[in-house]
């Protein structure tokens, strides 16, 4: 058997999964977890007949890779990550690499090159997306660290990662936390994504009275239109269709309704606030998820708190496709936000992201895949430095000619009593950023008036200020 160089850390379902993707391409492969007994039975099960060597201690797991070696480090991001890694540096040598598979934060990332590097060690902070069965058959793959270091890992990423039209889904994202922050703001988008499709069910299953399967069926005939088509729109039509075998019931109806987070959703709202740059889809779906875990309160105040009800009185058809587009525009918002977010991350941290190439990699394996990425790369190939996606020609007028639909959803839920934050706040960005004008104005006038803050002028150049209290 071939001495491997490639090593995971790690064995849960992801480090598993990856273990075995590796292997599958045709390189061997070290494994080691912190419970022997789970290496143990990865070993007599999954792995039994692979080239994966097995070892019970972090010297024998060093000493299996050959030099120079590459350990993907797959624990629970913060403090896990640096205890495997404090107790890795006294075993390696020069040239050895440790890479970060999981969702740590940008910043532990950044702190974690720098230290790694000053002592010879490389170090890649790598973003993967796809969930267990993208980490098995090929996931999205964000690397971040040094040009050199991912040079060392290209042939197995490359090898690894999910493979689309025009190739593998993993490319060099850039330098120090900058894999690890793209994989941030995709996760946002994702939150995004998530709670749109909640609303857009919500809307035909309480404003309209569909079952579920009539619910089944919309959202598979919306996967097979080139704005919807995506992975996510597609399970949440088979989700639809499964009956729980104990009640009969379709699953989904007995499903808490109180939605947990693991923090790159709210990790990527505090980027946005310190970047300065407006994520509210992103924020309302996170806001979402916060509020859906006071399920007791909810309770009592529904019992409380009496508002308008009732079941939408018209053309089923029109506002199922009503519901449709709305869908389609506010997703346009949440990726353009992300983008947006993106865009400004990679000047202020020198990232040097490439957006065309960002898009281009999440078209397979990743968790917000969706058949709008190849376009979505086009218009940034178009225009790299494009400031904003809703003003790529083809975005914008897809959005334009349905506003109309947009804004009559929004004016159906509110008659109808059914909150939909992320459709409101995707609509509400889109004025914004449509106006030439906001009433900002005033808030500049209030923060002169109380605190003496100053204020431009529109008609002359200058910082002012005025006594405004008359006497």
């Amino acid at each position: 058997m071939t001495q491997p160089s490639f090593g995971v850390i790690g064995l849960a379902v992801m480090g598993e999964n990856l273990a075995l993707n590796v292997e599958s391409r045709g390189f061997p492969v070290a494994v080691y977890n912190r419970t022997s007994s789970k290496t143990e039975d990865f070993m007599a099960k999954r792995a039994s007949d692979k080239n994966v060597t097995a070892a019970y201690s972090l010297e024998e797991f060093v000493k299996t890779l050959a030099r120079p070696r590459k350990i993907l480090v797959m624990v629970k991001a913060g403090k896990p990550v640096d205890i495997v890694i404090d107790q890795l540096k006294p075993l390696l040598e020069p040239g050895d690499m440790i890479i970060d598979g999981g969702n740590s934060l940008y910043e532990e990332t950044e702190r974690r090159t720098k230290d790694l590097e000053a002592t010879g060690l490389g170090f890649v902070g790598m973003g993967v997306s796809g969930g267990e069965e993208g980490a098995l058959h090929g996931p999205s793959l964000m690397p971040g660290g040094t040009d050199t270091a991912y040079q060392e890992l290209e042939p197995i990423l490359t090898k690894i990662a999910a493979q689309v039209d025009d190739g593998p889904c993993v490319t060099y994202i850039g330098p120090g936390g900058a894999g690890h922050y793209v994989k941030m703001v995709h996760n946002g988008i994702e939150y995004g994504d998530m709670q749109l499709i909640a609303e857009a069910y919500d809307l035909l299953k309480h404003g309209l009275g569909l079952d579920h399967k009539q619910l089944h069926q919309v959202f598979s005939e919306w996967n097979t239109t080139d704005e919807l088509n995506s992975f996510l729109i597609e399970i949440t039509a088979d989700i639809f269709k499964y009956i729980d075998p104990d009640t009969n019931q379709p699953l989904v109806d007995l499903i808490l309704d109180s939605a947990g987070q693991k923090g790159t959703g709210r990790w990527t709202v505090v980027s946005s606030l310190e970047l300065g740059v407006p994520i509210p889809t992103i924020y309302a779906a996170v806001n979402a998820r916060v509020i859906s875990s006071y399920k007791q309160e909810r309770v009592a105040a529904a019992k409380e708190l009496i508002g308008t009800t009732g079941n939408y009185e018209g053309d089923s058809q029109a506002f199922i496709n009503k519901v449709r587009d709305a869908l389609y525009c506010s997703k346009m918002c949440s990726y353009a936000q992300g983008m947006a977010l993106l865009g400004k991350a990679s000047e202020e941290f020198n990232y040097n992201l490439n957006l065309a190439e960002t898009a281009r990699i999440w078209k397979g394996g990743c968790i917000i895949r969706a058949g709008f990425l190849d376009k979505i790369k086009n218009a940034f190939n178009e225009n790299p430095k494009l400031p904003n996606l809703l003003l790529a020609p083809e975005f914008k007028q897809t959005i334009l000619d349905r506003q109309d639909a947009w804004r009559d959803v929004l004016v159906a839920s509110n008659q109808l009593g059914i909150p939909v934050p992320a459709f409101s706040a995707s609509l509400d960005y889109f004025d914004s950023y449509r106006r030439d004008r906001l009433p900002q104005n005033l808030t500049q006038a209030q923060r002169d008036y109380f605190g003496a803050h100053t204020y431009e002028r529109t008609d002359k150049e200058g910082v002012f200020h005025t006594e405004w209290a008359q006497s």
